[in-house]
């Protein structure tokens, strides 16, 4: 399923500065950046909650925002890019 993450962390702190590394970081691991707080994340269920909880942890729900939009399997059809930073297909061929 793709599930659409997203965050707004609270960087007013040096805390702060690094939950936002910590939560890309994490990110990094499981999809593609799309946008500066914003990932394409396609995973089966169990990886998708490895990742929620981990984020969770991460995260003060205090001062920070943590979003998950899932646009599950048939996500092709929900989304449409235009502009810069070219799409990608997180299903196609990986060239190193």
């Amino acid at each position: 399923m793709m599930v659409l993450v997203t965050y707004d962390v609270n960087t007013e702190t040096a805390e702060g500065k690094k939950r936002l590394r910590k939560v890309a970081k994490e990110c990094v691991n499981y999809g593609q950046r799309v946008q500066n707080s914003v990932f394409e994340c396609l995973v089966d269920p169990a990886t998708f909650a490895k990742l929620k909880h981990a984020l969770c942890e991460m995260i003060d729900e205090e001062k920070d925002s943590l979003r998950f939009y899932y646009l599950g399997k048939n996500w092709k059809n929900r989304v449409e890019h235009f502009g810069t930073k070219e799409g990608y297909d997180p299903e196609g061929l990986l060239v190193a």
